[in-house]
This record gives C-alpha cells, sequence and structure tokens, in this order.
C-alpha cells in the first residue's frame, strides 16, 4: 500500500513539475505594451542583504517602473544603507515606518503601506534580499500579458552556504510541491492555489478587490495566503520557474532555518492542533518510515519497505534534476524529513505555549493570528 501511494504521488509531482513554464525560456514581445510596474520591497534589519538586492533592481531593463521601499523599524544599519542609496539614486523611494498599528504584522503593514502609495498598474511584492537578473520584470511582464493572467508567481533559486541546509532544501521542494501543487494553481477549475513571497506579481485592481493585505493582515504566510484570496474570487494565476533569474539566499544556518519556518509551519495549517499532528505523522510514515523498516522488519514487508524507499529516492531525484539540484541530494531525504517534522511540531508547541509567534522581534498573540482566517 505504501509503495503505491508513494508512486501515485511520485507521478503526480513529476507531471506536475514539467507542466509547469521556466521564466528565462519566455521571450520579449516589443509590440505588448509594458505598463508602470511598481515594485515594493519590505525590509527590516536586513543590512548584510539589501544592498546587493537594490542595486539588482536597479539594473532591471524596463522603462516604467518604480521602486517604493518600506523601513519596517529597523534596528541596525539598513536606515542608514538606505539613506545613502537614495541620496544616490532618486528612482528609489523610501519610506520608514516607526510604529506598528494594532493588529498587523510588520511585513505585512509595510507592503500595504508600499501599495498605497504605488502608482503602477502592476504590483511587484519582493523581499529584501531578492536578487533579479536585469530581464526578469520584462520576462514576467510578457508572460502575465500574453496568458492574460491577474497573478504571476515566480519561484526563485534558493541559494544555501552549507550542505545541510541544501539537503534540506531539496526536501523541502518536494513537501512543497506535495502540498500546494502549484502546477494546479493556473486551472481554473482547481481550488489550488499559489504566491511566493520573493516574487508576487498582480494587477493593482485585482490586489485592490480581494482587499490586499489588508485581508490578511495577520497571516505569517501572507505570500501564499495573497494568492489564496485571489484564486477564490475566480482570478487568473500561475506559477514559472525563475531558478536562472530570481535568486534569494533563504537561511545562513540550520538555527535560523529552524527559527525562520517556525512562524510559518503551524500557521499554514491554520493554527489547527490535529491536522499538525497528523501531518507529522504522515511525513514520518511515507518519508521515513521505509528507510528504517528496512533494518527493523525481515521477509514480505522488509521488501516492500525497500521498493518504497528507492521509489521515493528516484522520484526525489528526477525533481532535483528537474530543478538544478544534485541527483544524490535524494539520498539524505529522510533526515532532512526528520527536521522537518521536529520543526513543524516545535512550531506547535511553542506557539501554543509562548500564546503566539514571535517574529522580527515582535511577539503577535495566537488569539489574532488564528482569527485571520481565509
Amino acid at each position: 500500500m505504501t509503495v503505491c501511494l508513494v508512486v501515485v504521488a511520485g507521478i503526480d509531482i513529476a507531471r506536475g513539475n514539467r507542466s509547469i513554464a521556466f521564466l528565462k525560456d519566455i521571450l520579449i514581445d516589443p509590440a505588448i505594451n509594458l505598463p508602470l510596474v511598481s515594485v515594493v520591497v519590505p525590509a527590516r534589519n536586513e543590512e548584510k542583504k539589501i544592498r546587493l538586492a537594490l542595486e539588482s533592481l536597479l539594473r532591471l531593463e524596463y522603462a516604467e517602473i518604480e521602486f517604493i521601499v518600506l523601513n519596517d523599524r529597523s534596528t541596525d544599519l539598513t536606515s542608514e544603507i538606505l539613506k545613502e542609496m537614495a541620496a544616490e539614486e532618486p528612482r528609489l523611494q523610501v519610506s520608514n515606518i516607526t510604529e506598528l498599528p494594532a493588529g498587523w504584522l510588520g511585513k505585512n503593514y509595510a507592503l500595504h503601506r508600499g501599495a498605497e502609495r504605488a502608482k503602477g498598474e502592476l504590483l511587484l511584492f519582493t523581499d529584501a534580499d531578492v536578487v533579479m537578473e536585469s530581464s526578469t520584470i520584462s520576462r514576467a511582464v510578457n508572460y502575465l500579458r500574453a496568458n492574460q493572467l491577474d497573478h504571476l508567481a515566480v519561484m526563485p533559486r534558493v541559494r544555501m552556504p552549507s550542505l545541510a541546509l541544501r539537503l534540506f532544501c531539496s526536501t523541502f521542494g518536494i513537501f512543497f510541491s506535495a502540498f500546494i501543487k502549484p502546477w494546479k494553481a493556473k486551472d481554473p477549475k482547481s481550488a489550488e492555489f499559489i504566491g511566493i513571497g520573493a516574487f508576487n506579481l498582480i494587477r493593482r485592481e485585482v490586489y485592490q478587490a480581494v482587499g490586499g493585505h489588508q485581508a490578511i493582515a495577520m497571516r505569517p504566510d501572507d505570500d501564499v495566503k495573497l494568492g489564496k484570496l485571489l484564486k477564490k474570487r475566480g482570478y487568473r494565476q500561475e506559477m514559472v520557474v525563475g531558478l536562472e533569474l530570481v535568486t534569494v539566499e533563504w537561511y545562513s544556518s540550520i538555527r535560523e532555518l529552524i527559527d525562520g519556518l517556525m512562524k510559518n509551519f503551524f500557521a499554514g495549517l491554520d493554527y489547527n492542533v490535529p491536522i499538525s499532528v497528523a501531518s507529522g505523522l504522515a511525513v514520518l510514515y511515507f518519508n521515513v518510515w521505509p528507510f528504517a523498516a528496512i533494518f527493523l522488519l525481515s521477509g514480505k514487508a522488509r521488501f516492500l519497505s525497500l521498493c518504497a524507499a528507492v521509489v521515493l529516492i528516484l522520484f526525489i531525484a528526477d525533481a532535483n534534476h528537474l530543478y538544478g539540484l544534485p541527483l544524490w541530494y535524494a539520498v539524505a531525504h529522510p533526515l532532512s524529513a526528520l527536521l522537518f517534522v521536529y520543526i513543524l511540531w516545535k512550531s506547535m508547541l511553542v506557539t501554543l505555549w509562548t500564546g503566539g509567534i514571535k517574529w522580527r522581534g515582535t511577539h503577535y498573540p495566537l488569539a489574532l493570528l488564528r482569527s485571520n482566517r481565509v
């Protein structure tokens, strides 16, 4: 039974991944009218990465563009860097946020403020650590216009400084595909949706129609939930792969990875304890147990567990090949799956124990987080 389920899920992911377009293959059609794009960048304590990110944005080959950076109560050198860059580059509009209103997460409020200030027909929400190749927005806008989309999300290349982080990234990608099924977001008949914080390009009109970030003011998974709002209202969306064009250094250490993902995992399951426990057990059963059972069982049961483990590795290796990761990363999948479950359950327990989440130095009460259902 386990083998059959792994095969079915693996085939679904393999076929789905192959149906996703790559942004690098999108041709720039000079006949397509290119509207004004407002690039909105929230930044809180990003002194290490923001200069490189903004320099890449300023090199974008797109005529009708404005850059809006929201300095969200930074306590490091981010303010000084932004002041210096804005003095050198007049296209860079910097707005300083000094207080966070009640009922808002910091990043979401910054994005909301940026969208209010934006003048563009298209809004691009991105992060302060995202680096883009110069043709990125031109290709994205061409694809959005040619396919009559309201929302285009772009999957970035994730750079990790250590092998352990890169191994986890391989496993995270598999779980992301299995849970989100991003290839189905473009199907109007499917309930699946997509949103990616590194690159969410949205028509301003539909952003306002769904309530913008005010409708998801207390969602730490704001990027995905914004996509859900759009899909529920019947707007057209799609995800493309931007590995060669959009890059982000996700986390710099395992500790940072754990701390960073804890705010999202329990939230992604709507702070539901039974579902969170069951999801963790399902991950263990399908992604860890087949490997352990090879050594713990015997006879036919051992053989079937071996088959399940081999099939799982083959499908993960296939996904790694498609997205430019070494095939052999797949063999570390059970260990990365253990780390995944650890983060999920720790996210649940810490959130319940402390009565909320702590994100970028601010504590947000669980009652308010739970009340913002989408």
